[in-house]
């Protein structure tokens, strides 16, 4: 009854004020009921008032309820899954006589030969690359040997654009059912790598009849062979975009197929290549890669920047094509910026310097992919191009570098965070965010176990997925 009353006379002084309220204590520790512009004090307990109306909060909410869906349907946020360290790409007859499975076990094995041949031990590989011989190198040489072997390829392209050129339709035909067969019993028989798909000549008219009937030859046979079903990790890349319309046109083409095959829609996505500056600065001025990410209608997977297509179309000359030339990086930050919040990923592109020949060849060959491969990491672009065997050793020996010399930093300020103890750095929860996504990506690739995650963290992985929105 107490309650009931004070409930009563508390709503009637609320209804009374038109300011915001503020408790006022006596020097005995007593409250009385007194009022001043802030506040009110009753029965010890402190109210606090409000001045808007809810028919302006009302108003705020109905004319923000369609931008809310637009956030919504526009930035969903980071995929919850594994994104490779790199694409392998591979033309179309490199599989005439091989399987998928022995195509990347030999990636695996000439990298190898590569590394007894020119670095045979963690202490020459650190001296080649101009890191000291510590621990830390030993521990990412014996992981880079490991991974070699286990799975030398996390994403493999077979490539029907330029790696394939023009062939007679007869031959491109039964290449692309060729590969679709291959790549069905590899993801059968579990020799595929955990991404694979193929790379379609572009929606340029020269070639356009010829791509598309790649991509429907390529996926109605590998649905075949596949029961009815596409692989977990089948990915298309579509080359040279230069509009969103041709971007659109591959969306109809995607849906088409996927109502004719009885398939989900949406079911299959497709990679964006960056290569032409139309796709960075359109002519009316705007940036034409966000309006081809809204054009894909939620099937872009990944903005793949095209390093000397790209380069060549802003002019600049062979001997200075390069990822870290300034028209790539503007390129690629226009990108990261455009792609952002999306769940489309980025990859950086590829150096055309091939680790090969004498061993001080080699040696810089090697320097310059490790270290360009670092610099995309800094950068946020976690994934590049390999297009040689011989740039495996380097290509893991940087990523987990990379992730081996920051865990222990990542896995204190996340365990601050989750504690809620003080520590040389304040984190929000983007960060957090950030700094599991870290850590997952160490471990996705192996550079990290889960048991040296947990015992730094204090966190098992399905913890480390929240955190990172997974």
């Amino acid at each position: 009854m107490i309650g009931a009353c004070r409930y009563l006379h508390i709503n009637k002084l609320l209804k009374s004020r038109k300011g915001l309220v503020m408790a006022r204590q006596d020097d005995s520790g007593s409250t009385d009921s007194g009022t001043t512009l802030f506040g009110t004090t009753l029965f010890g307990t402190t109210l606090f008032g409000t001045t808007l109306s809810q028919a302006v909060r009302d108003e705020v909410d109905t004319a923000l309820a369609e931008v809310d869906g637009e956030l919504l349907r526009r930035y969903p946020g980071e995929p919850g899954s594994r994104q490779p360290v790199h694409t392998v790409y591979v033309p179309a007859d490199a599989l005439a006589d091989t399987t998928v499975g022995g195509l990347v076990a030999d990636w695996g094995r000439q990298a190898g030969a590569l590394l007894d041949a020119h670095a045979p031990d963690a202490a020459a590989l650190a001296a080649v690359l101009g890191r000291p011989a510590d621990a830390l190198a030993a521990e990412v040489y014996d992981r880079v040997r490991a991974k070699l072997v286990r799975e030398p390829v996390e994403d493999l392209r077979i490539d029907f654009e330029d790696g394939y050129g023009v062939r007679p339709d007869a031959e491109e035909d039964a290449a692309a059912r060729h590969a679709a067969r291959l790549v069905a019993a590899a993801v059968a028989d579990g020799t595929a790598p955990p991404y694979i798909g193929i790379r379609m000549k572009c929606m340029e008219a020269a070639v356009r009849t010829r791509g598309i009937r790649t991509l429907d030859l390529f996926l109605t046979e590998l649905l075949s062979s596949g029961s009815g079903q596409l692989p977990a990790g089948l990915v298309l890349t579509l080359p040279k975009v230069t509009y969103p319309q041709q971007v659109t046109a591959l969306v109809w083409l995607l849906a088409d197929f996927e109502r004719s095959a009885g398939l989900p829609a949406g079911r299959i996505g497709f990679e964006i290549q960056i290569e032409t500056t139309q796709a960075i600065l359109g002519p009316d001025g705007r940036a034409t890669v966000s309006r081809m990410i809204e054009a894909a209608e939620g099937r872009a997977t990944a903005l793949h920047y095209g390093t000397f297509d790209y380069s060549a179309s802003c002019g600049v000359g062979a001997a200075y094509q390069s990822m870290e030339h300034p028209v790539a990086d503007h390129a690629k930050a226009v990108m990261q910026v455009a792609a952002a919040g999306t769940g489309v990923r980025l990859s950086d592109g590829s150096t055309n310097v091939i680790p090969t020949g004498p061993a001080g060849q080699v040696h810089d060959a090697w320097r310059l992919h490790h270290r360009l491969v670092r610099r995309s990491l800094e950068r946020a672009y976690y994934q590049g191009w390999d297009m040689h065997p011989g740039h495996l050793p380097t290509r893991y020996a940087a990523v987990y570098s990379f992730y081996r010399e920051g865990l222990d930093q990542a896995a204190a300020r996340l365990r601050a965070y989750v504690g809620r103890v003080g520590g040389d750095v304040m984190d929000e929860p983007a960060t957090a965010k950030a700094l599991s996504s870290y850590l997952l990506r160490g471990l996705d690739c192996g550079a990290v176990d889960i048991s040296e995650v947990e015992k730094a963290t204090g966190l098992d992985r399905p913890q480390l997925d929240a955190l990172a929105g997974r």
